[in-house]
């Protein structure tokens, strides 16, 4: 549906810069239609903060995947030890370790569950704030050189190479983050209040 929109948008403004170069004049001038389009997944995973953002995230689930693995060699272990014991085991002693390994079972399935639900929040935390940016930087794109439509390259079936500005908007964001952070650095201390 997205798709069929952004071509009948594109479309759209495509007929209308033909009409206004048939009419020869729209106002006083004729009317330039710029175009442009963006992949903001790339923009936000080559910017310096996407990669940033992408490097915690990665640091993040090395240290829980430490504990998921130490986890599954217990229960492995468990499973290994019942197996070479169970020929010598009483009938109640190997029900009671069959239990207790159905019962770790149990807790790393839930450990999965948590951790999986643990990484999707991080993601979401890390990344919804650059890509919130990153939409301002392509925005603020638009509106200083006039461009009259810039679309996710994600809704576009072709486009030419030329009216991708995915670089500019990676540049700019950059730019602007590395600004930002000059600025806070500069930004003098206040000084604590002297008492009388």
């Amino acid at each position: 549906m997205k798709r069929i929109l952004a071509v009948m948008v594109v479309g759209f403004f495509v007929a209308l810069s033909g009409v206004a170069g048939v009419a020869g004049v729209v106002g006083a001038a004729e009317a330039e239609v710029k175009i442009g389009y963006v992949d903001i997944d790339k923009a936000a995973n080559d910017s310096e903060e996407g990669k940033k953002a992408v490097s915690t995230l990665k640091d993040y689930m090395a240290s829980r995947q430490a504990s998921i693995n130490e986890k599954g060699k217990a229960i492995e272990k468990m499973k290994s030890d019942i197996e070479k014991q169970g020929a010598v085991m009483s009938t109640e002693a190997r029900k009671s370790k069959i239990e207790e390994i159905e019962r770790a079972e149990r807790d790393f399935q839930r450990m999965l569950t948590d951790v999986n639900q643990e990484l999707e929040k991080k993601r979401r935390e890390l990344t919804e704030s650059v890509y919130k940016e990153i939409m301002g930087v392509i925005e603020k794109i638009g509106q200083e050189e006039k461009y009259s439509v810039i679309m996710p390259s994600q809704s576009l079936l072709f486009a030419e190479k030329s009216l991708d500005i995915t670089d500019l908007v990676i540049k700019r964001y950059n730019e602007a983050k590395a600004a930002s952070k000059a600025d806070a650095k500069a930004e003098p201390k206040p000084e604590p209040k002297k008492k009388k």
